[in-house]
């Protein structure tokens, strides 16, 4: 039997649009030519994966067609949760459709995550798939590259050549991320792999009410364009809770596939620089190179409401002291030592550090040395003109 992908399409992406509330979610905003639910959609196309299911709202639902037909799936099924209930009732509802029979194997994936490497990932799923019982959760674990305080983190312990989770720990300080990462933990990367039957018999376990509403809702729910509408009386029942909250910090039945790929949420502005950065070459346009007294910048990517540049600042060389109204700007080190001004202080940064600026903060990049500095700049707001621009102090006698 072919695994059944389930793909979580319901939030909302907020971290990245901190002072928005008109903004797109994570899920769809295009990167350039793709976005993170297309790549989802992609990996449902192994050949391991039954017709992929997806969990969302009605919100969402015109854009997810759009992709389904973008990427010339036809064969699906949608489930729009009428209310938000975080993940328990929407991983339970999807998974309670008539059509996925109880002993299939399912895999949950998040519709905003970046996976690489996934011939690793298909191959660990289908080593798992005999250890998978009526009863047991695999999770993923994903080898940290860094201390992260933006992750949750896993521990394990081999019984019976199998990763059995011994603790949860919820996202901690960098300091703290270094202690458990130094003991062999991994980050918990919020997707899991299931039995239907496990998951009816954990939610009759340990939720019994939320199993109640959502078999209610289902059973009232209306079916029209290979889409269940759920019953928004019986939904409204359902207990707002996270699966990890509901059903994994209860079982002591929960194991780790452990993997060591390139795996990000892209969470913040500065995971998403990254693959601009790698990427470099392929969104470079010699009509995007913009030429300054102190050096250059290269437009690399525009979207909506966010703006990708790399900046060159030559040496012995500073950009003017300046502030915009507009925009916030996230700048990520990629080459040479910037004395960066924030407001009133005066800092220097080394290659992979970084630095937000706040809209309508006073600041200034400055380099001091003789290797040219190179930084990645995504600028996120309504209005990224180069006419958005305050200058207090310019060597080059540009001052507003």
């Amino acid at each position: 039997m072919k695994i059944r992908p389930v793909i979580l399409c319901g939030g909302a992406g907020t971290r990245l649009w901190p002072n928005s509330k008109n903004h797109q979610a994570k899920q769809f905003i295009d990167f350039g030519n793709w976005t993170l639910l297309g790549k989802t959609l992609e990996r449902t196309k192994a050949s391991i994966f039954d017709a992929p299911v997806i969990s969302t709202n009605k919100k969402y639902l015109k854009q997810i067609k759009q992709h389904l037909r973008k990427y010339k799936i036809n064969n699906y099924k949608i489930v729009l949760e009428p209310a938000k209930r975080n993940t328990a009732p929407a991983i339970l509802s999807t998974a309670l459709i008539k059509d996925i029979p109880d002993n299939q194997p399912l895999m949950f994936f998040s519709a905003d995550h970046l996976i690489e490497k996934m011939s690793i990932f298909n191959k660990a799923i289908n080593k798992n798939k005999k250890n998978l019982s009526d009863q047991n959760i695999f999770i993923f674990g994903i080898k940290p590259t860094r201390p992260s305080n933006e992750y949750g983190y896993l521990k394990t312990k081999s019984i019976n050549k199998l990763n059995k989770v011994t603790k949860f720990i919820e996202k901690p300080t960098e300091q703290k991320a270094k202690k458990i990462i130094k003991s062999g933990g991994y980050w918990n990367s919020g997707m899991f792999y299931l039995k239907k039957s496990s998951i009816i018999n954990n939610f009759k376990k340990y939720q019994p009410s939320i199993y109640k509403a959502c078999l209610k809702s289902l059973e009232k729910s209306k079916i029209r364009n290979n889409t269940y509408f759920l019953n928004k009386k019986f939904f409204d029942k359902c207990k707002e809770i996270s699966f990890d909250y509901a059903i994994l910090e209860k079982s002591n039945n929960i194991n780790a596939i452990k993997l060591s790929i390139q795996w990000s949420d892209l969470g913040n502005w500065f995971e998403i620089s990254k693959i601009y950065k790698k990427n470099k070459n392929k969104y470079f346009k010699k009509k995007n190179v913009f030429h300054r007294p102190w050096g250059r910048y290269t437009n690399l990517y525009e979207g909506k409401n966010f703006l990708v540049k790399e900046l060159v600042v030559n040496p012995n060389s500073k950009l003017s002291l300046q502030k915009h109204f507009h925009r916030s700007e996230y700048w990520t080190i990629t080459d040479g030592k910037p004395l960066i001004t924030l407001n009133k202080k005066n800092f220097l940064k080394k290659p992979g550090e970084k630095i937000f600026i706040p809209r309508e903060a006073i600041h200034r990049i400055e380099n001091k040395f003789k290797k040219k500095v190179k930084i990645i700049e995504i600028q996120t707001g309504p209005i990224l003109k180069e006419t958005d621009i305050v200058r207090y102090q310019d060597i080059y006698g540009r001052v507003n």
